[in-house]
């Protein structure tokens, strides 16, 4: 079981939650080759490593997260709320 510590809800499994996908920084629309688009919308590196993630608290209090997730061990570090106020 997957546990994220919501700053706002506490402790919730993960069954809460949707993610979002990993968070990347984005190609400038001005520079960007279609080529780089394609790798930027389609291609993922699938590190086995810590990532940064977007999850969505669906079952609790309705609001984004950015956290850390290791891909290996599933271990959660540095969890914030997106846009840092607290409801």
């Amino acid at each position: 079981m997957l546990v994220i510590l919501c700053p706002n809800c506490g402790p919730r499994n993960s069954d809460e939650f949707t993610f979002q996908g990993e968070t990347r920084s984005r190609p400038d629309v001005n520079d960007t080759e279609p080529s780089e688009w394609r790798r930027y919308l389609y291609m993922r590196e699938n590190l086995a490593d810590w990532v940064s993630e977007r999850w969505f608290h669906v079952s609790g209090c309705r609001r984004y997260l950015m956290l850390e997730r290791h891909t290996v061990t599933n271990e959660i570090r540095d969890v914030e709320l997106v846009g840092g106020e607290q409801a």
